[in-house]
């Protein structure tokens, strides 16, 4: 058992010390040869990965299609990319978006109540909600995947 001290970056970034000295204790059990701060490292990574499971589960995965294993797996491919892409479009819209769960993006980001329109053969024009809180990160996305093509070399 390692006694651990739980530090808040923010706090510190601000000057602002701490009132109480505060300490979490966890028991760890591992047969991995690894020392306890690697250990710990790896087993917070573990965390991550579960919360991608969590979020999986809350998603696309509540509902597998069927009890044939092809559709299944069919379903499963395409929920992990709905994750991946979902995500990634969090990691563009901001950094708020990037720890977001993929409810939370669903919700702000493409849930959205906007109206196309055309002019004759012009670009597409896209009326986003006046006052929309998440304007900015939706533009942001935007943005970073209707951008130009790279000018190739001569």
């Amino acid at each position: 058992m390692r006694r651990v001290r739980e530090r808040n970056p923010r706090a510190a970034a601000e000057n602002q010390g701490e009132l109480f000295a505060a300490y979490r204790y966890h028991a760890v059990f591992t047969d991995s040869p690894f020392e306890l701060v690697q250990a710990e490292s790896q087993h917070r990574g573990h965390a991550i990965v579960e919360q991608v499971f969590a979020d999986l589960l809350d998603g696309p995965l509540a509902h597998l299609p069927s009890g044939r294993f092809n559709a299944n797996a069919a379903w499963l491919q395409l929920a992990a990319t709905a994750h991946a892409l979902t995500r990634t479009l969090g990691v563009l819209a901001s950094p708020e978006h990037t720890l977001a769960r993929s409810a939370t993006i669903r919700t702000q980001l493409i849930n959205v109540a906007a109206r196309s329109a055309r002019a004759g053969r012009g670009n597409i024009t896209w009326h986003l909600p006046r006052h929309w809180p998440w304007e900015h990160a939706w533009l942001n996305a935007f943005h970073a995947t209707h951008r130009a093509p790279p000018a190739l070399a001569a």
